[in-house]
């Protein structure tokens, strides 16, 4: 995926415009995220034309003071390339340090996002034009927890509505033989595609510690499932030394650039991108090209987006890797109660599509 594609469309900016969403979760917490519009003249007549994107910030404190200080000056006149530069010289955090680092590439994610929009409207284009590329039908998987203590009931009524849906799981230490049988009655083990382990995680409220029996336990109970973030500790470790083993390995919070890639303890076979991580358009893009250089296989990954971000990482899955597992189901499967009437996989492209977006309406 060539960054030099989008590098020099130009982009006026006008004005910029927040807008605070906030929505209750299937995860049992109330999650809060900023949509960011940048407007900017169309490229003909009088009007304007808006971009946006989204900041997937998890702390709703780091929302609300974006929504008192705003952000920096973005006005001006830009290259996709020259305002991505403009940003890595902002503090996009006026209101106070983020609670973690990694948060400046989520909003920084949300800003570019934004500017790569608009600059595709003021060219009155859309990014798969941009590319060259095509928008293909987009397979995604439902990721869902089990609750506490850990039941099937969930995963029973999204059966129920969608009788081929595929999921991403995330075993805890709790899961027992019975848990994963009961999984395995339910929806059948080829319906796993993804267990995310969570190993990569510290200091989170999704933290899961190493646990060597339920890795043995799912490695050997869901056999074809991707293994999402393991944590490889001198007890873990040995049951990844085979390359059947290694093969179904996948990294999702520790990849921010390409350089986490090339630093794995080993050549990956699969990849969870989310956007948000890299930050920029040029960093995330970089990786991608690798991945297909490489054969390494990637999917999607979602961060509850509540706003136009939805849409834009199902664009990339769309245009990348839309056969893969991708964990950007639309935004009711996030619902915590399982509502009638929810879409089946594949998820089809707009017909007619505008900008860096997946519903043309937003």
């Amino acid at each position: 995926m060539e960054y030099d594609a989008i590098a020099d469309l130009s982009l006026t900016v006008e004005s910029v415009a927040l807008d605070r969403l906030e929505r209750e979760t299937s995860s049992e917490f109330t999650r809060v995220t900023t949509e960011i519009a940048l407007s900017g003249p169309a490229p003909t007549g009088d009007r304007s034309v808006t971009g946006r994107g989204e900041d997937v910030t998890y702390e709703t404190e780091d929302h609300d003071q974006l929504a008192e200080t705003g952000l920096p000056d973005l006005t001006g006149e830009y290259t996709v390339d020259s305002f991505s530069e403009r940003l890595a010289d902002l503090d996009l955090f006026p209101g106070g340090e983020p609670d973690r680092e990694v948060f400046r590439n989520y909003r920084r994610w949300g800003v570019e996002s934004a500017a790569l929009d608009l600059a595709l409207r003021q060219a009155e284009t859309d990014l798969a034009s941009a590319l060259d590329r095509s928008l293909e039908p987009v397979r995604f998987v439902a990721s869902t927890r089990l609750g506490d203590p850990p039941t099937t009931d969930r995963l029973e009524a999204l059966r129920e509505r969608v009788p081929d849906l595929e999921l991403k799981l995330d075993p805890t230490p709790d899961w027992d033989a019975d848990l994963v049988a009961a999984i395995d009655e339910t929806v059948g083990a080829d319906a796993v595609r993804i267990l995310d382990l969570k190993g990569q995680y510290e200091g989170t409220d999704v933290d899961v510690p190493a646990d060597p029996e339920l890795y043995e336990l799912v490695l050997e109970s869901v056999p074809n499932a991707v293994l999402e973030d393991p944590a490889l500790t001198d007890e873990t470790r040995p049951l990844f030394e085979t390359p059947a083993v290694r093969t179904r390995a996948s990294w999702d919070a520790p990849i921010h650039s390409l350089d986490d890639v090339e630093a794995l303890p080993w050549e990956p076979d699969w990849l969870n991108i989310k956007p948000s991580r890299f930050g920029s358009l040029e960093s995330l893009f970089e990786t991608i090209a690798y991945c297909e250089e490489r054969g390494v296989r990637c999917y999607g990954g979602g961060q509850f987006e509540l706003g136009v971000g939805r849409g834009q990482i199902q664009t990339l899955a769309s245009l990348c890797y839309p056969d893969g597992p991708n964990d950007v189901a639309p935004r009711a499967y996030n619902d915590p109660a399982v509502g009638d009437g929810l879409p089946a996989s594949p998820l089809e492209p707009p017909a007619d599509p505008a900008g860096f977006r997946w519903d043309t309406s937003t």
